[in-house]
């Protein structure tokens, strides 16, 4: 699938300076600010889905292994033949590991890959009989799969909401937005899971994304465009 893109906001306002954002005070304030929030995402990004491109759980998954420390637009340009090449998990468990490792080679950390993704094929043929596991203590067990990648292909795959993608933009937006005060994505993800309705759970983490990519740019926000600039008081918004 591709990346969504949305018509930026063109209104430019006076960002609100952070001292002048007002914290929540309790719980019921804080709830308050989490609905605007995901409101916020909602009318930005309303059916936000996965930026890899794939046709099935598998491809996804492979998809999923070669993010890793490498761009989806990367990715998306290294699968096509990828799968072109190797079309069947039997091809993949079969590929001598030096061969595919070149075929994957501008996705970065190459050799680790090449070795998860034969290893996951494997796996998945001698174990769930060629079919990509649907719960997440069975993707745990293949090789190249940590939370992140299971979680993508858990939500995305099978609509399975067995948890939250927590990649590098969930993780700094989670908390520039004080969503939570963990810097650790596992107990980033156990934050979200216990704010977040469960059925927002798939959906909110391709909006943080895309959200992520388009607008709360890491190395310089767009906050004078931004819809959350009025709940969020992060101190190193771009005021101008």
């Amino acid at each position: 699938m591709a990346e969504t893109q949305v018509a930026l906001p063109t209104l430019v306002h006076p960002v609100t300076p952070p001292r002048k954002v007002p914290k929540p005070k309790n719980g019921r304030e804080r709830k308050a600010r989490l609905d605007r929030i995901l409101g916020e995402l909602d009318k930005l990004f309303p059916a936000a889905t996965c930026a890899l491109r794939h046709e099935n759980a598998w491809q996804l998954l492979v998809a999923t292994i070669l993010s890793a420390q490498c761009t989806d637009e990367r990715v998306n340009k290294v699968t096509p033949e990828l799968f072109r090449k190797y079309p069947t998990l039997e091809d993949f468990a079969n590929a001598p590991q030096e061969e595919l490792a070149g075929e994957i080679r501008s996705t970065g950390f190459f050799n680790n890959k090449a070795k998860s993704l034969i290893g996951a094929a494997r796996k998945i043929l001698a174990d769930y009989k060629g079919q990509v596991p649907r719960t997440m203590d069975e993707l745990l067990s293949v090789p190249g799969a940590a939370r992140k990648t299971a979680n993508v292909v858990l939500g995305t795959a099978y609509g399975i909401a067995s948890g939250v993608v927590v990649d590098t933009h969930v993780q700094r937006i989670a908390q520039r937005l004080d969503l939570t005060k963990n810097t650790d994505p596992v107990k980033i993800e156990e934050d979200l899971m216990k704010i977040l309705p469960e059925e927002k759970w798939i959906l909110f983490s391709h909006q943080v994304i895309h959200f992520g990519r388009q607008i709360c740019i890491a190395r310089k926000p767009r906050c004078p465009s931004c819809p959350l600039d009025a709940v969020c008081y992060a101190k190193d918004k771009t005021l101008a």
